[in-house]
């Protein structure tokens, strides 16, 4: 196979909306003790339907670029190594939910935060998207997008995670 064609994790992010009713602090330790990382709270940009005020936080999350492949492992381990072909999007990327953080091997429950759920989403790339990136952004070519089913062939083969 062509070096250039080889797919690769370019970043994991991991998000936790908290609303107006959950504590942030409770998601930002939650995110920080898994992944020893710092943790951005994420804040609203305007007044929202929902009655929301400007600048008040309802979220946080981070995003892990050393170790994907790891921390990738155990996450999909919380997911029983099962994913939907709906959670693959037509770009390549996909995403998928955690419904209780203790449901991830190694975290331990702590009763001052409660139960709260995370959202998990990988970002795939080949050699080459660094242009997406640059100064003066240019564009990758078509043959070499990512496609829905080559990220589904990814995914099984190098985690072993049984798609339906």
């Amino acid at each position: 196979m062509n070096d250039m064609k080889k797919l690769r994790i370019e970043k994991i992010t991991l998000n936790i909306g908290c609303g107006t009713k959950t504590n942030v602090e409770h998601a930002k330790k939650i995110l920080e003790m898994f992944s020893n990382k710092k943790v951005v709270i994420t804040k609203t940009k305007k007044r929202s339907t929902f009655n929301v005020p400007k600048n008040k936080p309802i979220g946080c999350k981070v995003t892990i670029r050393d170790d994907a492949e790891k921390v990738l492992r155990t996450l999909l381990e919380a997911k029983e190594n099962k994913l939907l072909i709906h959670s693959f999007d037509s770009t390549g990327n996909f995403s998928f939910g955690i419904r209780e953080y203790i449901d991830i091997p190694g975290m331990d429950y702590d009763p001052k935060i409660g139960i709260l759920g995370m959202d998990v989403c990988v970002t795939l790339e080949r050699p080459g998207y660094r242009i997406k990136r640059k100064r003066l952004a240019g564009k990758v070519g078509k043959s070499h997008l990512i496609t829905q089913q080559e990220a589904v062939d990814f995914v099984r083969e190098k985690f072993g995670v049984a798609i339906e």
